[in-house]
């Protein structure tokens, strides 16, 4: 390379340099722009990963159902958080959001350092990942269209009631709440939501004996399964980390306290299992690993590395028990998407109250850090109230779509698979290598 070649590339490569540190009217930092939007791109495609983990704990008869779901859910979000959820999430207001529908250039911004646009698609990410968390609770026996009607209306008015309360300034955020990335905000909101159709839509054909003891229901694809789990533990990189909203010193601490308690859920889980069922049952590793990565969600940018170890080791435990649980009282759950989303986003959202530290959370300690109970209390209250509006609008709603369009498929739809039934297509056509019981 001659001299003049060396020379052009050094000047393209310090012109490059020039404008990602460029502030675009002295706020706008086109490198914190980056990384949120990178971070958005990981969160989407967490996508995949619900799919493929719903898939593969699911019966081969049901999978493209299964993925027909999770492909159309980030439409259906993405455009009903642009009309109508982000205004109501980020928009001024008291109570909730008014203004900001539609959102163009002019929406209102929490994030000053990064385009309107970037922040909007980040939260619209955040906002399908929510509504994606139902569709394995509620899987191999809710009609199609039911569960897209339901995932609409809940990304448009309910999922930014609490995103209002705790991100948008709203009154959870003043009486100090902290939930980082959505313990609670997300995981929990998807969770309740979930319980709601499941206790409407009862459990599938088969799931129950006569003496109400459960029957197990195998997956067809543990290796599509675990696929997803690494896919979704990739995202989490994207979803914890990008949530500092910028590419400062906190995002290494986010990302290893990310880290941490997603292998001690993996290990909690797996321990857990073994003891229990005397095998270390791999479906029940991946939800472990899931289960420690929600329950560090809330906590992951004010809580220590050995804490976020310990929270993340209480996970793996608490979602094997709450896989039996949830069993033991017939709630048929195929995929333990209550164990994982809800049980767990709740233990992460106490766990802040815990063990935040001071010097992260602008003063104020849990517990363990000699703060007293005024968080720990604060947390509750954030996820009682939180709860109690998305289940009880949730079990409104299923109620209207069970009334007027049915929520659950026929019985001949069920035991044939709703792949035939509802989609008229199926996943592996042609060949009889997977039991469609």
């Amino acid at each position: 390379m001659n001299q003049r070649k060396v020379s052009y590339v050094v000047i393209l490569i310090l012109s490059l340099t020039g404008a990602l540190f460029a502030q675009d009217d002295s706020t706008i930092n086109l490198i914190d722009t980056l990384w949120v939007l990178m971070a958005a791109f990981l969160v989407f495609f967490m996508n995949a990963g619900f799919a493929f983990v719903e898939t593969g704990f699911c019966r081969a008869k049901n999978a493209v159902n299964i993925l027909g779901k999770n492909f159309s859910v980030f439409a259906i979000a993405m455009i009903a958080f642009w009309a109508i959820g982000y205004g109501l999430m980020f928009g001024n207001g008291s109570f909730i959001g008014t203004d900001s529908f539609f959102v163009s250039e002019t929406a209102n911004n929490p994030a000053d350092n990064i385009p309107v646009f970037a922040f909007f698609f980040f939260q619209a990410a955040f906002a399908a990942a929510g509504c994606s968390i139902i569709s394995g609770a509620v899987a191999e026996r809710i009609k199609f269209a039911s569960y897209l009607v339901f995932g609409t209306v809940l990304v448009a008015f309910i999922y930014p009631l609490g995103g209002f309360w705790v991100w948008g300034g709203g009154w959870l955020a003043e009486l100090g709440f902290h939930d980082f990335a959505g313990s609670t905000v997300v995981h929990s909101v998807g969770g309740w939501a979930a319980l709601a159709g499941v206790l409407l839509l009862g459990p599938r054909i088969g799931k129950y004996r006569q003496d109400g003891s459960p029957k197990a229901i195998v997956g067809h694809s543990i290796p599509l399964a675990t696929l997803g789990g690494f896919i979704l533990w990739l995202g989490w990189f994207g979803f914890n980390p990008g949530s500092q909203l910028a590419l400062d010193a906190n995002v290494p601490r986010i990302a290893v306290t990310t880290a941490l308690a997603s292998c001690t859920g993996t290990l909690g889980a797996m321990i857990a299992a073994w003891k229990i069922g005397g095998k270390p049952d791999l479906s029940m590793i991946v939800n472990g690993c899931l289960a420690g990565l929600v329950a560090i969600t809330a906590g992951c940018a004010v809580v220590s590395p050995a804490s976020a170890a310990l929270i993340g080791l209480v996970a793996g435990v608490v979602v094997v028990l709450a896989v039996y649980a949830f069993d033991k009282i017939k709630i048929d759950d195929p995929v333990g998407a209550l164990s994982v989303h809800l049980v767990n986003g709740i233990w992460g959202t106490i766990a802040v109250g815990l063990f935040a530290m001071p010097e992260y959370l602008d003063g104020t300690a849990g517990v363990f850090y000699d703060g007293g109970t005024g968080l720990l209390v604060t947390q509750l209250v954030g996820i009682v109230s939180i709860g109690a509006v998305v289940f009880g609008l949730s079990i409104v709603l299923w109620a209207i779509i069970k009334k007027t369009m049915g929520m659950r498929v026929t019985k001949e739809e069920e035991i044939g698979g709703l792949d035939v039934g509802e989609m008229g297509l199926e996943a592996y056509n042609g060949f009889q290598i997977f039991s469609t019981e």
